[in-house]
């Protein structure tokens, strides 16, 4: 399965920092917490992706409403496991369904 091009770690910070008009700190800082995750390129350059992008909008909104960062993290970790077993659930589903011959 291909990656879909929101998550291909392509754009670098200059770019990101341009689209969502937060500086180069702030955007290394969201990832020394642990709410951001870029890739590095093979001479060390950070590379986001448009998914990154609209988590790092995510995060500038709350942080102006005045969520802390490690609340930000709490709930990003909350919704992951949410999708993770929403995915288990899915799998599950389509094995029964496959062993069982049902048509959806």
């Amino acid at each position: 399965m291909s990656q879909s091009y929101k998550d291909k770690k392509v754009i670098t910070i200059g770019i990101v920092s341009e689209l969502t008009g937060l500086t180069h700190r702030q955007i290394r800082y969201y990832e020394e917490r642990n709410l951001i995750f870029p890739e590095r390129s093979k001479h060390g350059n950070r590379k986001y992706s448009f998914s990154d992008i609209e988590r790092l909008m995510e995060i500038a909104n709350q942080i102006e409403d005045g969520v802390q960062t490690y609340e930000i993290r709490k709930e990003m970790m909350r919704r992951e496991k949410q999708l993770d077993r929403k995915e288990v659930k899915k799998m599950i589903r389509g094995q029964l369904n496959a062993h069982f011959k049902i048509r959806e």
